[in-house]
């Protein structure tokens, strides 16, 4: 009986499963649009992207704006620091209107009402 189990065969172990096809092994159309939406949003923050760049390099290099629109800048400058004061003046004048149409309603009213000993 000892031989008959030395030369009976063995079972074959059960067969290994195949893994699915991974993401990387064949271009699918999903691949495909993944891929160019990288592209596209890429290309798209390059352009966004571009002015701030520049203008921060312009910026570390030392160099400044067109001299022309930093003159203009200076001027509007100028301009607002002259209204600076005319607000002040302009807010104490409308309070200063305000006060006499006070006085002017407290007349007319005064006015309006009858005096005391006239019937």
């Amino acid at each position: 009986m000892l031989h008959l189990l030395q030369t009976a065969p063995l079972p074959l172990p059960p067969p290994t499963p195949v893994p699915p096809p991974s993401f990387l092994d064949a271009p699918t159309a999903e691949a495909i649009m993944i891929g160019l939406t990288i592209i596209a949003v890429s290309v798209a923050a390059f352009f966004l992207l571009k002015p701030l760049v520049l203008a921060l390099a312009r910026r570390l290099e030392g160099r400044s704006a067109d001299p022309a629109l930093q003159g203009e800048v200076e001027h509007l400058r100028d301009q607002v620091a002259e209204l600076e004061p005319l607000r002040s003046r302009l807010q104490e004048l409308e309070e200063r209107v305000e006060f006499a149409e006070r006085l002017l309603a407290q007349r007319r009213d005064q006015d309006l009402l009858p005096r005391g000993g006239q019937s």
